[in-house]
């Protein structure tokens, strides 16, 4: 020992600069080493030192780590890899009040008294360690400094509401990784950092915290260690740890070194508590704050002076007792119990029978349990460990492979990775000792890169499970007011900074539903914001979009192609319905404005279109009296009027006002007064949901399909569904209106008192079998009786039948071909009447001589004479194409006569007669008949 060495203790709180003024100290001799307690610590101080000499002279030594350049001068060390007998210029110790700690301080308190430089020692820790260094090394001097910035309590928070820039300490994985997930949703993502990491891994998640990815922390006490982390906020979840023997609470000296990590620098710091952690006393808060602690008395110790005689000898020797005051006999170690148990294994104790084997044993007891699986377990792989070495020198290469190989693996979750890195560390510890294996280059090369993979993978994982990038991304960017970029592409997926937020349903932000609670708000927050120019971009677009773009729904929708943009509302009157906009408000009133406008346009223009026959006509100002009142009732009811409600009107109608009507495409019909023009399918579809629109509907009830002459009746549809579609309801079926008229003109001909039978134009018109026709004439009122007769075979036809007449209308054989589409579609396969079903039993069996039976209906007129489905008392009109009938409502004319004229009665004076409207399609006719008379 060099009586000029310079030996240094200096003390002080955390954030003093101590490390950095050892590390300056250092690189001021020409060669020096430095312990550090954590792994993690040495390789953050051998990255600072080769930043600033390079890496040809500056040496990592860990117990898992070993790079020594061939020129090195700083050696950077874990504490218990500080290499002996090396006689370097500079020493130092960092965080030596270790010296107190149950499990390794007997390391450094064996640094402490056996560790010198030959021309500078310094020991860096807390000043609770003034008295027993200067009891253990008279000749150190001290230097004191004061934190460079002031820490305060700040009590409990929850961990909702911890600031940005916080460090959140666990003392159990199962802790930490709960409140990282915590973390995950509320805040966007945590950090995390345990001692049991890599440092390749520790390294990845530090830099997720310290460039800003993340602003949360997770950590053990690992942070306390000497860390430099960009921390303003430490949180204790817990104020106890196990530490590996009981629970114990942690004293306020301990507590001080993790909370001092907050503050950096100048910067102050907080500390407080959080989760189930009570507040702490205030007096020990205030301690802690003051950095005010209870002395060290005792420190841990362990005998360094070894005896290899024998194994008994050796474990004497490390139980020896110290013979200092201010020294304690550590409790056992791991090393030592592992001795202990590998001493009462016979085939063990027969080969450690001389110095060099009980050395060679007793190194590899020193091997740590990285797995910590179990007592027994740990001794079994040394014992294996130590027969190799023994009795061939090395490990088999073979045996190191097999091992390595079962770990190599990246694939599994958090905890499967971090037990095969446990595992990593053990053989990467093995190849770091000499002589151990026989390729030492190769063995600690190929143990690194598995831990570098299995590293890679764990820290994969980590980030996978406690950050959500987007989210973290997303709220750094607002946090730094920076404008954020958006894209949206075909599909209508939104990504923001690169991230998948959700999707653009219109003009409708619709968040990514993985997302929930905070993190969903704090998603849609930041998407809105950054979506601001997508929505202008997008509602110049949907302006100038086509009107083919855009349509309605059955419920009043409004779509722009799959996505509904808005609804229809309604208006002062039936054909001005309004227009409510679905747009966001972070859209703006510009761009609501711009989509409400466009939507009103589209809906008007399709009214103007589908309409224009009922426009034109609420427009005619030439109608006037009587036909100016009835075009209102049409308007007001979309087109379609049921006859028996306005029948007074339309008996007050003068043969002009029906011809001014009839010029804008009104026909009179028996049951309905209609536009046939209206009846087409898309006016249908609008007129339904306009009609819905005005009657205030919840649910409105959808158009029938198109093409279809009969429809069943639609149960528990509002009042007035029927006509809106264009139909009557009569019996089981609705019958189209303008077919029903059609059908009227030909019942007009038959005998509805006498009785008669359907023809087969009546049956191809509706496209209905015989028993649904039946059932069609009930509802309009007839009767129907059945009945069976013996069916008369026609005579085979000679020649073919004659063509239709010229004189057919060609709307009846549009409307029979149209009724042939519809009984294909309409009819049921069942449907047939028992004729058909006869007439095939009998061609299955021709044998059979039994006459065929056919069924029939005869339907006669079934309601009140005077109570005809117009109402209409006074004309003797008792029922649809009936004969006239007197003011008795006696039918006038004998069967089959030339039909009479009904009379009238009125205390009025005769009117004058109606001219005949020219335009009427029976002008012709009329003329004739009134010539004739």
């Amino acid at each position: 020992m060099n009586g000029a060495s310079r030996i240094v203790a200096v003390l002080g709180p955390t954030n003093t600069g101590k490390t950095h003024y050892a590390i300056e100290r250092m690189l001021g001799h020409r060669t020096g080493v430095i312990g550090l307690p954590l792994r993690l610590l040495a390789r953050e101080v051998y990255d600072k030192i080769v930043a600033i000499r390079g890496p040809s002279v500056v040496a990592l030594v860990t117990g898992e780590e070993r790079i020594v350049p061939p020129r090195t001068q700083y050696w950077v060390c874990t504490v218990e890899a500080m290499p002996e007998g090396m006689g370097t210029d500079f020493v130092a110790i960092d965080e030596i009040q270790l010296c107190a700690d149950p499990e390794r301080g007997h390391v450094f308190t064996d640094r402490l008294l056996r560790m010198r430089g030959t021309h500078e020692t310094l020991f860096l820790g807390a000043d609770t360690m003034r008295g027993p260094i200067a009891a253990l090394v008279p000749q150190a001097q001290f230097a004191r400094r004061e934190r460079m910035s002031q820490l305060v309590y700040t009590g409990s928070k929850k961990i909702s509401r911890m600031p940005p820039r916080s460090a959140i300490v666990g003392f159990s994985v199962e802790n930490v990784y709960a409140i990282a997930e915590l973390l995950r949703r509320q805040k966007g993502g945590a950090a995390v950092v345990m001692g049991a990491l890599s440092p390749r891994t520790r390294n990845a998640q530090v830099a997720l915290y310290q460039n800003g990815e993340v602003d949360y922390l997770v950590a053990t006490d690992a942070i306390g260690m000497g860390l430099n982390l960009d921390v303003n906020h430490v949180a204790f979840s817990s104020l106890s740890k196990f530490d590996g023997r009981r629970m114990r609470p942690l004293a306020p000296n301990e507590l001080a070194q993790i909370a001092g990590r907050a503050g950096r620098g100048m910067s102050d710091g907080t500390f407080g508590v959080t989760g189930e952690a009570s507040p702490l006393d205030e007096g020990v808060a205030q301690a802690i704050m003051d950095s005010r602690f209870t002395p060290m008395k005792k420190l841990n110790w362990r005998n360094a002076a070894l005896r290899f005689g024998s194994v008994d000898a050796l474990i004497d020797s490390l139980e020896a007792s110290p013979d200092n005051e201010h020294l304690v006999k550590a409790q056992p170690a791991d090393d030592l119990n592992a001795l202990k148990s590998l001493a009462q294994v016979p085939e063990v104790a027969a080969r450690a029978s001389d110095g060099p084997s009980i050395r060679l044993l007793w190194d590899v007891c020193r091997i740590p349990d990285f797995r910590g699986i179990s007592h027994a377990e740990h001794a079994s792989l040394l014992e294996s460990i130590f027969g190799h070495l023994h009795e061939r020198g090395t490990i088999p290469e073979d045996f190191l492979a097999r091992q390595i190989r079962r770990i190599d693996r990246t694939d599994g979750d958090i905890d499967a990775l971090s037990k095969r890195l446990a595992y990593i560390r053990t053989w990467t510890y093995v190849a770091q000792r000499n002589g151990w294996v026989r390729d030492e280059s190769h063995w600690r090369a190929e143990t690194r890169a598995v831990e570098d993979r299995v590293s890679d993978a764990l820290h994969e994982r980590l980030t996978q499970r406690f950050v959500d990038r987007r989210t973290s991304v997303l709220l750094r960017r607002l946090k730094q007011k920076e404008a954020l970029l958006a894209e949206v592409n075909d599909k209508g997926e939104v990504t923001v900074e690169g991230e998948f937020v959700g999707r653009l349903e219109g003009f409708r932000f619709i968040p990514d539903k993985s997302a929930q609670g905070t993190e969903a708000k704090a998603l849609k927050s930041a998407s809105l914001q950054a979506l601001a120019p997508q929505f202008h971009l997008r509602a110049d677009r949907f302006y100038n979009a086509p009107d083919t773009e855009i349509d309605f729904t059955d419920q009043g929708g409004l779509m722009w192609g799959e996505y509904a943009v808005g609804k229809l509302v309604a208006g002062a009157e039936p054909l001005k319905p309004m227009v409510e906009v679905f747009v966001d408000e972070a859209a703006g009133p510009e761009v609501e404005q711009k989509v409400q406008r466009r939507l009103q346009h589209f809906i008007d223009r399709k009214i103007a279109a589908l309409f224009e026959p009922l426009l034109n006509l609420s427009r005619d100002e030439e109608l006037t009296g009587l036909a100016k009142g009835f075009a209102f009732r049409m308007v007001e009811a979309l087109g379609i009027l049921p006859r028996a409600g306005v029948a007074q009107e339309v008996k007050d109608l003068d043969q002009d006002a029906r011809g001014a009507l009839r010029k804008h495409g009104i026909r009179f019909g028996q049951f309905t007064i209609f536009m046939p023009l209206l009846l087409k399918p898309a006016p249908t579809r609008l007129r339904l949901v306009l009609w819905a629109l005005a009657n205030g509907l919840q649910e409105f009830p959808e158009a029938p399909p198109p093409g279809l002459v009969t429809v069943p009746v639609a149960k528990g549809a509002p009042e007035g569904y029927d006509t809106m579609c264009g139909y009557r309801n009569a019996g089981e079926r609705s019958i189209r209106i303008d077919m029903l008229e059609r059908l009227a003109d030909m019942l007009r001909a038959e005998d509805s008192r006498g009785g008669f039978e359907a023809k087969a134009d009546m049956l191809s018109i509706t496209g209905m079998t015989l028993e649904q026709f039946a059932d069609l004439m009930q509802g309009l009122g007839y009767k129907a009786e059945r009945g069976e007769r013996t069916k008369i075979k026609p005579a085979q036809p000679t020649e073919q039948p004659p063509a239709a007449t010229a004189e057919a209308p060609a709307e009846t054989a549009e409307a029979e071909a149209q009724s042939d589409v519809a009984v294909a579609a309409e009819a049921p396969a069942e449907a047939t009447d028992s004729t058909e079903a006869e007439a095939e039993a009998t061609a299955a069996d021709p044998a059979s001589d039994e006459p065929e039976v056919e069924v029939f209906y005869t339907f006669t007129w079934g309601r009140q004479a005077n109570r005809g489905p117009r109402g209409d008392q006074r004309q003797g009109r008792g029922k649809p194409g009936g004969k006239p009938r007197d003011g008795r409502g006696k039918p006038q004319g004998k069967k089959g006569g030339k039909p009479q004229g009904a009379k009238t009665f009125s205390s009025r004076p005769p009117k004058k007669e109606k001219a005949i409207d020219p335009d009427n399609p029976f002008a012709a006719a009329l003329m004739g008949l009134k010539d004739g008379n």
